[in-house]
């Protein structure tokens, strides 16, 4: 019989309206015995039953919901069902070609991430109560995609990010099954791609952006690109094969950029795309003091913060970047600006913008707004699922 977790009076908010998670802080009493990783049944403080979810006392994230059925098994059957939906809705969105398959609680299947590169899955387990499914959703994932004919040809794990640590997990990285060549070549948007699942930050590759660069692909042509935090040149790639004239992408990471420079080589890009190993923030500054003007900038930063105590000193980055940015384009020209923070919620990000471009003296006209790819997708009432800002601006003087 499952432990009964039941909540205090007036908490379980947001798992009332759609949410996945349940804190610490809003549990009154558990009823039986139970492991950390255990399925529980919970109630709301009145005894109405809410669902089914894992437990664990390592976490402020105590329960991670499952299913709101509280007589449903979590067992094969239902896993199966939960991965078919979310390979039909990536069907139904994206190029499945590369993608992201399983986007933990977005898929209701929480701590859970599977990103897909052409014929390599790449797999990440960030919550305990997931670790004993993982072997069989990766099973159960392969015979999926061979059904629609898409075979897998080797599995990589990347359950190597420090939120593990949080839920009493070591870092793991290594082979699920058996071993092959972990560089994999991938096209997306026309543009070809070598991706190290191993060394590649994240699982190997950001395919959140897949669509964001496409859009820049219309307003690069013929122009001078500038192309900050370019990382593995993804950016500045799009730019390239869309006819830009010049792009000079800037990162500080050596690795990031060798790849980069091969990626434009396997793309016959290598005479009109250039990288520089710099620090941007230092960079940009330099830049308009030597007199550089670009038609488009694109700023594509880290994330500046990963809690809510960091945010001020997160705004202060993003307006910094913004303004500097927003100098070095000509008048008429374009910036592309986006955030990937969960903290930095799209009200913020848009106020710190503006007040980046009332410094800069320069106005700005919004292109369009857009978020991470459909294969990320938002649910509505799970904030953390809702990360990544993305504007599209003409810059105009102020005249």
């Amino acid at each position: 019989m499952s432990a009964i977790v039941t909540l205090k009076k007036g908490e379980g908010r947001t798992v009332k309206a759609g949410g996945m998670w349940i804190f610490d802080n809003e549990i009154d009493t558990v009823t039986g015995s139970f492991e950390n990783g255990d399925i529980v049944i919970v109630h709301d403080f009145d005894g109405f039953p809410m669902g089914r979810g894992f437990i664990n006392q390592n976490s402020k994230i105590r329960i991670r919901m499952m299913t709101r059925c509280t007589d449903q098994e979590i067992d094969r059957e239902f896993l199966r069902m939960r991965l078919q939906r979310a390979w039909d809705y990536r069907r139904a969105t994206v190029d499945t070609a590369s993608c992201r398959v399983i986007f933990g609680e977005a898929d209701f299947l929480p701590g859970f991430v599977a990103d897909k590169y052409e014929d390599v899955l790449v797999v990440q387990c960030l919550a305990l109560g997931m670790e004993q499914f993982k072997n069989t959703i990766v099973e159960l994932l392969k015979e999926i995609l061979a059904e629609d004919g898409v075979y897998i040809r080797g599995i990589y794990e990347r359950s190597d990010a420090n939120e593990r640590k949080k839920e009493g997990l070591p870092k793991v990285k290594g082979f699920i099954g058996g071993e092959f060549d972990t560089n994999v070549e991938i096209t997306e948007n026309g543009v070809r791609y070598l991706v190290d699942v191993v060394n590649g930050q994240k699982t190997g590759f950001f395919l959140d952006q897949k669509y964001n660069r496409l859009a820049m692909q219309r307003i690069c042509k013929g122009k001078r690109v500038l192309d900050c935090f370019t990382h593995m040149g993804t950016f500045a790639l799009n730019a390239g094969i869309a006819g830009a004239e010049d792009v000079t992408g800037l990162d500080i990471s050596q690795f990031a950029l060798d790849q980069a420079a091969e990626n434009a080589r396997r793309n016959g890009l290598e005479e009109r795309v250039h990288f520089r190993c710099v620090n941007v923030l230092d960079e940009l500054p330099r830049l308009l003091a030597a007199g550089e003007r670009f038609d488009v900038v694109i700023l594509d930063p880290p994330a500046f913060t990963k809690s809510r105590e960091a945010t001020k000193n997160a705004i202060r980055g993003y307006r910094e970047i913004n303004r500097e940015g927003l100098k070095l384009v000509k008048s008429g020209g374009f910036l592309a600006t986006c955030s990937c923070s969960h903290f930095m919620t799209q009200e913020l990000f848009a106020k710190t913008i503006r007040e980046a471009a009332r410094s800069a003296h320069r106005r700005l006209r919004q292109v369009e707004f857009r978020t991470q790819s459909p294969d990320h997708p938002i649910l509505w009432a799970a904030d953390e699922s809702y990360y990544l800002k993305f504007y599209i601006f003409q810059v105009c003087e102020e005249q």
